[in-house]
């Protein structure tokens, strides 16, 4: 894992007490996961001892491991269970394994997993996709990372234009050119944390604030920008709201100045049925969304309008023979296919997520509550069934202030004291999402492990 260093962070807290807290929690996380650290040492020829070595990032001394997902649950091999909030970061926003999704895969799976063809599930997932997100054109990718490379790459060919904007602090899955931020002297750069990028990648991509309709106008002007690219939540850094009259000016600008607008859903289908967007109306000209799209299933998708649709369909019968550069061997298969429908048909419908959003409205009203019963200078951000603890007193307007909101080693020591409380938690912000599996009783026990971690760390 990361070394924490420092406990002298974090508004409201004690840096002793979360020195001792963080001391207390990681001796009870191996004193009483003998298998979990055995698993640690026997994981010789993975990197770090993980598949990805991003998951070396949680805040658990040796790699946590999972011996079975359901519904909201999880089982490590110790055979502790702890009240899943993270659900894969969102990948299994419907709970583990749901069903009907389940039941699909077996089906399909008697029936070819990978043809490169189309199978019957296709037009029936391209009439689901267009009913529930509003847009008549569609295709699948693999991962949300694919589908918005894909979709950036049909924006430039559709205008003609090179360049692309993002919004500061936003994440777009491993795109390379959206790891663009403004740095301390006010300009555009390549992240620092980026590894192995030798491309000066603010060439061809721009950045302005979240919620600043005149930076954007700006960086618009020259008419050489092919898409603007935007979660309508910043979700990936300490959650950013957009402020009132933001979706509308931003659709606007970009109308005006000939500029693809993206919309990303991949974090905010938490929101309803029809993402963020249905719920807010909004009018993209791309859409984006992955991980929980098919249940949990490597796949995503993206739409189009009929105009952006003709404008590729004509470069793409214009270009020169050879590969366009888009598209994996493994998308639109008839495993995805199949998860695809039987989520959007049978798990991911409007009483699913009432029922998340009735428990994320439980979650929201108890950990207030704690925040404001322990007076801490923090409040509690909501997305649907998206809920998040932020270190900050107001709400957050763009990425810089949600930069100032992350303190590492105070999020780590939380994140693993709730876990030896048999809670977990996103491992990368203080977020939580209900799914359709989880109980009010698995809320009360959040809201009950949060008070108990905080009512420890306030001075």
């Amino acid at each position: 894992m990361n070394a924490v260093t420092s406990f002298a962070e974090g508004p409201g807290v004690s840096p002793a007490r979360t020195a001792a807290l963080r001391a207390e929690a990681e001796a009870l996380y191996l004193g009483t996961r003998p298998k979990t650290r055995a698993a640690a040492g026997a994981a010789a020829h993975l990197l770090d001892g993980v598949p990805m070595h991003w998951m070396v990032d949680w805040s658990t001394p040796v790699p946590l491991v999972i011996a079975e997902a359901t519904g909201a649950r999880l089982l490590d091999v110790d055979g502790h269970g702890y009240d899943d909030f993270c659900l894969g970061d969102t990948a299994s926003l419907f709970g583990h394994g749901p069903a009907p999704v389940a039941q699909a895969l077996a089906r399909q799976g008697q029936r070819g997993l990978a043809t490169m063809l189309p199978s019957p599930d296709a037009a029936v997932v391209g009439d689901l996709l267009s009913a529930r997100f509003g847009l008549p054109y569609w295709q699948i990718a693999t991962t949300a990372t694919d589908a918005n490379r894909f979709a950036l790459r049909a924006a430039r060919a559709a205008t003609g234009r090179p360049r692309i904007l993002v919004f500061d602090g936003a994440y777009h899955g491993a795109v390379d050119e959206t790891f663009v931020e403004i740095g301390p002297d006010g300009r555009a750069a390549n992240r620092p944390a980026l590894m192995g990028e030798p491309r000066d990648l603010a060439q061809l991509t721009r950045v302005v604030p979240f919620n600043d309709l005149d930076a954007l106008e700006a960086a618009l002007a020259d008419r050489t920008v092919a898409c603007v690219i935007t979660e309508p939540v910043m979700t990936n850094c300490a959650m950013v709201l957009p402020r009132p009259g933001f979706h509308e000016g931003l659709r606007e600008i970009t109308r005006r100045h000939g500029t693809l607008l993206l919309i990303d859903e991949t974090h905010t289908l938490s929101t309803g049925p029809g993402g963020y967007t249905r719920a807010h109306g909004l009018e993209p000209d791309m859409f984006v969304a992955g991980k929980a799209v098919a249940g949990g299933i490597p796949a995503a998708v993206w739409g189009m309008t009929a105009e952006v649709a003709e404008r590729f369909r004509t470069a793409r019968i214009n270009r020169p023979d050879g590969p366009s550069g888009m598209g994996t061997t493994l998308s639109g298969s008839p495993l995805q296919l199949a998860a695809l429908r039987a989520n959007l048909e049978e798990v991911a419908t409007d009483a699913a997520y009432a029922q998340m959003n009735h428990l994320a409205d439980r979650m929201e009203a108890g950990l207030a509550q704690v925040l404001s019963e322990a007076r801490l200078p923090w409040h509690v951000a909501r997305c649907g069934a998206r809920v998040e603890v932020v270190r900050a007193p107001a709400p957050l307007t763009d990425g810089r202030q949600a930069k100032g909101a992350h303190f590492p080693a105070l999020e780590a020591t939380i994140h693993l004291a709730l876990l030896v409380r048999g809670v977990l938690i996103s491992p990368f912000h203080d977020m939580m999402l209900a799914s359709p599996a989880t109980s009010e009783a698995q809320v009360d026990n959040l809201v009950a492990a949060t008070r108990n971690v905080v009512e420890r760390l306030a001075s």
